[in-house]
């Protein structure tokens, strides 16, 4: 996967696009429940999502935060656009690689990534740089799918991971948890559900 880069990332991507939101409708009944909800509810102030992809997250966000998306695929942000007019979201969107976000240190209050860091090659760059561009104290939100807990469902995860790291540089057996104390996070809340493969996560920025 590595060695096809993220130009390649970029491309299936944008071929993704088009289908993105009918192919991830029945995945997001079936298993996040009101993860969206949960994870935009909490936020405040200057916000970053992180691979926003079609913009599925804007409607739900608190009326006064002020946001920024970024997104590696053009093709994914010309829809989230198009969400955002509709909906009347004033959103600043970029294409950005989360692995190296453009925006300075201290930046935001508030940082959220759904589904995405999945999709990242390098997460726990994707991580660092989350925890640079916030402020101190600052919140990261997180939801995703992740490596279940229960070793039957790992074990499969791990077969079907092939398969969805070629197709789509996705990620099924991935652990952010631990990964966040060792950027310097304080993790104030975490929760698992549907055989463990699920995971939200709030966690804090040290002052």
């Amino acid at each position: 996967m590595a060695e096809r880069g993220q130009d390649w990332l970029r491309r299936t991507w944008d071929e993704a696009a088009p289908r993105y939101d009918r192919d991830i409708a029945w995945i997001e009944r079936a298993l996040l429940a009101d993860g969206r909800e949960w994870v935009c509810g909490q936020a405040s102030g200057e916000v970053l999502e992180v691979a926003v992809g079609t913009g599925r997250n804007l409607p739900l966000y608190p009326p006064d935060v002020r946001l920024t998306g970024i997104d590696l695929s053009p093709s994914m942000l010309d829809l989230a656009r198009r969400r955002a007019a509709s909906t009347g979201r004033e959103v600043t969107l970029t294409e950005a690689d989360a692995q190296s976000l453009p925006f300075p240190d201290g930046t935001f209050d508030t940082v959220v990534c759904t589904l995405g860091l999945c999709g990242v090659p390098d997460e726990r760059g994707a991580i660092a740089e989350m925890h640079r561009v916030l402020r101190p104290d600052g919140r990261l939100l997180l939801l995703d799918h992740v490596g279940s807990d229960r070793w039957f469902v790992l074990a499969g995860q791990r077969l079907l991971e092939k398969l969805t790291v070629w197709q789509l540089g996705d990620y099924l057996t991935r652990r952010p948890l631990p990964l966040l104390a060792a950027a310097g996070f304080e993790v104030e809340r975490a929760e698992r559900s549907k055989a463990g493969i699920v995971e939200r996560l709030a966690a804090r920025k040290a002052a």
